[in-house]
C-alpha cells in the first residue's frame, strides 16, 4: 500500500513499470490517471489543488485501507498532486493490482469514487473570465453512494 501526495509533476507512465516491477504476483492491474481538463465551453488555464498534505496523506491512507480489504487487492498505489497544474498534467495516479481483472476495476473505480468526495483537497480554477473554487458534485456523491 502506497500513498504519495506531492507538489511536482509525475511521469504515469514510470509510475506503471514500477509497479509492475514491484508487484508481479498478480492476474490483474488497473491503472488509472486523471488529467487537467479545459473545455472548451469552460476553458482554463491553470488548476491549483490546495491540502494540507499530513491531513490528505491521512485521509487517502483510510480510503485506499479500505479499499485494499473490501476488493481483497495484493497491492495499490495512490499518487496525488497539489499545487498549481496547468491543462494536460496529471492530477492523480490509482493502481490497483489482484488475481483478477473484476477485482481490480471495481478497486480501481472505488478508490477514485471516493478521493473524489473524501480526499481533503480544494480546487480553484483560473481562465479567461478570472478565477474560481469549484464546488463538490452531485454526480461524484452519487458514484460514491453505489458502493454503500
Amino acid at each position: 500500500m502506497t500513498v504519495r501526495v506531492i507538489a511536482h509533476g509525475f511521469d504515469p507512465g514510470g509510475q506503471t513499470n514500477l509497479f509492475l516491477k514491484e508487484h508481479n504476483s498478480a492476474g490483474a492491474v488497473v491503472t488509472f490517471t486523471g488529467l487537467v481538463r479545459s473545455s472548451p465551453s469552460d476553458p482554463i488555464t491553470s488548476l491549483m489543488l490546495e491540502c494540507y498534505p499530513d491531513l490528505a496523506i491521512n485521509q487517502v491512507e483510510t480510503i485506499l485501507a479500505q479499499g485494499l480489504t473490501r476488493f481483497e487487492l495484493l497491492a495499490a498505489t495512490i499518487i496525488h498532486r497539489y499545487g498549481t497544474m496547468v491543462p494536460g498534467d496529471p492530477i492523480v495516479q490509482v493502481m490497483t493490482m489482484s488475481p483478477h481483472r473484476e477485482a481490480a476495476f471495481e478497486g480501481a473505480q472505488f478508490l477514485m469514487d471516493y478521493l473524489k468526495t473524501d480526499a481533503p483537497f480544494w480546487k480553484k480554477e483560473t481562465g479567461p473570465t478570472g478565477t474560481k473554487w469549484v464546488d463538490a458534485k452531485s454526480a461524484d456523491d452519487r458514484a460514491k453512494a453505489r458502493w454503500k
